[in-house]
């Protein structure tokens, strides 16, 4: 890639030489656009891209910024909107070319108001899968996202633009959104950080079970700052389920936590999953090694026992293929024939189930919830990996491509949707291959800053060579 320039800054250092006036907002939109025009051709991060609106954006910002007034926390600071979070004047097509003529929206989204009023300079919408059932950057209408870190490496789904653009350096914030693992995933395949906030604290329009809006940044910081300006009720209550959180974001970057205050915080590990694809060696060595490093601050590290299994991961799958299912068969048959064939025969699985078997199905997702609170009640944080496997081809739809077993995958993040507990990625080394290994930190409900704070703690104090060498191409040893 070209030299990055200012767009090797994470958001925080961006605000810093703001504030100092060592370069404007409309300098730092040109190295985010010549990254982007840069490597745009080959890894297809984005749906669509606003360079009007972000140049006016860039220069309003800049005129704040020299009358000393920024007009928001993230004044001047590019970033990205997942496509399924709406903005007036461009269509939601929900990834799929059979929707690819949705009208575009009449008005914004309730995150996209909050980035508009904290004055955050957007960039465009980046991509995701068809009906974002993937973890993959696979779509019928987007083709085919790829990872920055290797281009022929899958970004993972459905936040897979998001992840693509955080990774590549296309602006530091991205905005996506996360069901199963659809912001976690990508992240931790593209060595970001990331959080799935818990559910109803970010308002979502529509609002569904266990589907959030999350950051995806290179740092905790940019993630922390990220969430205090989506964190915010929508003036037009839109949200129906949304509940206001009174959280100090600021204090994962104004007082980050000291080795000392891990004394007494209760920490439990687990590497295996308890159903779906077994955990790499190399995955669940670096999570040990994760836990270790907790343990040498002085925090009190416990194994838990897998409380997902295989079971309970069949049932939600099933779940969510009737889920999506009633979609797709809602389609006219010209519209359904232009949907990912993969997606097609994974909902397929589900288009014969009785009014019985659909119950069963959702009851699982009860039951889910059930187990990963009974299991995680007694710890501040639970630490996992993010995902069993490294990133799969870019080419494939998930990491078996076999719709049999589509989500055989999201064990570890699946759980915390359904529970509506945090969850946050930190990258925690590499495999042989080099691609990034993710450590997910989850926590209890409403407690999104303390998680955020430890993930912070352990990206600074984890050891070298399991720090990404931003910009985007290596590691630290």
């Amino acid at each position: 890639m070209s030299d990055p320039g200012l767009a090797a800054l994470t958001a925080t250092e961006l605000l810093a030489g703001y504030r100092e006036r060592r370069f404007t907002p409309v300098e730092v939109l040109q190295d985010v656009e010549a990254l982007i025009d840069a490597g745009e051709p080959e890894l297809s991060a984005f749906y669509v891209r606003e360079p009007e609106v972000a140049r006016t954006q860039a220069a309003a910002s800049a005129r704040r910024w020299a009358e000393g007034r920024p007009e928001g926390i993230i004044d001047g600071v590019p970033i990205t909107l997942k496509e399924n979070i709406a903005t007036a004047g461009t269509p939601t097509p929900s990834g799929t070319a059979a929707l690819a003529d949705n009208p575009p929206h009449t008005e914004d989204g309730p995150v996209a108001v909050h980035v508009k009023r904290a004055g955050g300079v957007r960039l465009g919408k980046t991509t995701m899968p068809d009906y974002g059932m993937l973890s993959a950057g696979v779509s019928s209408l987007h083709g085919i996202t790829r990872n920055p870190w290797n281009p022929a490496w899958t970004s993972g789904g459905s936040s897979s633009g998001s992840a693509t653009a955080a990774a590549a350096g296309f602006g530091p914030l991205h905005a996506g959104s996360d069901i199963g693992g659809s912001v976690r995933l990508p992240a931790g395949w593209t060595a970001l950080a990331s959080l799935k906030p818990t559910w109803s604290i970010i308002p979502v329009d529509p609002p569904y079970l266990g589907r959030v809006i999350g950051p995806l940044a290179r740092s905790v910081e940019d993630v922390a700052l990220s969430m205090a300006v989506f964190a915010q009720p929508d003036a037009q209550g839109r949200d129906y389920t949304h509940t206001t959180s009174e959280q100090d974001w600021a204090s994962v970057w104004e007082r980050p936590l000291r080795d000392e205050d891990l004394r007494g915080v209760r920490i439990g590990v687990h590497v295996d999953a308890g159903g779906g694809l077994p955990t790499e060696p190399a995955i669940a060595a670096a999570v040990e090694a994760a836990a270790a490093v907790f343990a040498q601050a002085g925090a009190t590290v416990e194994r838990i026992e897998p409380f997902c299994s295989q079971e309970l991961l069949t049932l939600v799958d099933r779940f969510l293929r009737l889920r999506s299912w009633a979609d797709i068969k809602a389609l006219p048959r010209d519209r359904r024939a232009k949907v990912l064939p993969y997606i097609r025969e994974w909902t397929l699985g589900a288009a014969d189930m009785s009014g019985i078997e659909a119950m069963e199905a959702y009851h699982g997702t009860v039951r889910l919830r059930a187990a990963t609170h009974a299991a995680t009640h007694g710890f501040d944080a639970v630490l996992s990996p993010v995902a069993p496997n490294g990133a799969a081809p870019a080419e494939w739809h998930a990491p078996t491509n076999d719709p049999d077993t589509a989500l055989e995958h999201i064990g570890y993040t699946l759980p915390y949707n359904l529970s509506e507990q945090p969850a946050a990625t930190v990258n925690a080394g590499f495999d042989e291959s080099g691609r990034p290994i993710g450590l997910q930190i989850a926590g209890h409900r409403f407690q999104d800053v303390q998680v955020l704070r430890l993930a912070r703690w352990y990206e600074q104090a984890r050891p070298s060579s399991a720090v990404p060498a931003w910009p985007w191409g290596g590691r630290r040893d």
